[in-house]
């Protein structure tokens, strides 16, 4: 998971999408990385569809203390990620790219809110509507509160674009939790035995394509926050 572009062909793309990720059980059929493939899968297909943005490598660890019951689970601090974060951006900035958007994975990554609310320069993708309207657009059954983790969206997403990482057991592993309400202060192991919160038999790699599809398009209204594109 990493750009092939040199220093040449870098030169003058005004805006980066940076993928944050997460190294975090995903249940018995879904990798640890799974967020981190799906933040890069996300801002790979938007750096396809725009010519001036620039894709940098994910961050692979962020804050995944809720899952932090399951063996494969790796945090950092939220202090820690803001700074990594507020880092890279300067460095860009630095550099001629006064742009920066977060492409996050990981739904527990709640400060990245609050860091480009902060900053300069700086928007987080994809939002709620963006979800809502790349959901609406590949049919996905399970609503987004029942659809929590490991379910119908993450596993489509990869049948689609990496089913190679996708172990058997996917078709017989829904489980859904509605009542959640302590998960911020028990973690998510009290919620289910799997890891799954969701509906991943659902899941097809047609419907991921469609997702994929719906961000890209949805992306464009954040390249017009940033003023008139070269494409």
């Amino acid at each position: 998971m990493f750009p092939s572009d040199t220093t040449v062909d870098v030169r003058g793309r005004s805006v980066a999408v940076l993928p944050v990720g997460s190294t975090e059980q995903h249940g018995p059929h879904l990798p640890l990385a799974t967020d981190s493939v799906i933040a890069w899968t996300i801002a790979s297909e938007i750096a396809a569809r725009y010519p001036e943005v620039r894709l940098l490598p994910p961050i692979q660890f962020s804050c995944s203390q809720e899952h932090a019951d399951w063996p494969g689970t790796v945090s950092i601090s939220a202090r820690t990620l803001i700074s990594v974060v507020e880092d890279i951006a300067e460095s860009l900035r630095r550099n001629g790219v006064e742009h920066v958007v977060l492409v996050n994975g990981h739904g527990g990554n709640y400060v990245l809110s609050n860091v480009v609310q902060e900053g300069e320069g700086l928007a987080l993708f994809p939002g709620r509507d963006d979800w809502a309207f790349a959901r609406e657009k590949a049919g996905i059954e399970t609503s987004a509160y029942s659809d929590m983790h490991a379910g119908e969206l993450e596993t489509s997403i990869l049948l689609h674009a990496h089913p190679d990482l996708i172990r058997p057991g996917y078709e017989t592993s829904d489980h859904l939790a509605e009542d959640r309400r302590h998960m911020l202060t028990l973690g998510l192991a009290p919620y289910t035995g799997s890891g799954v919160v969701g509906r991943p038999s659902l899941a097809s790699a047609r419907k991921g394509e469609l997702l994929l599809a719906g961000l890209a398009d949805s992306f464009r209204h954040y390249l017009d926050l940033f003023g008139p594109r070269t494409a």
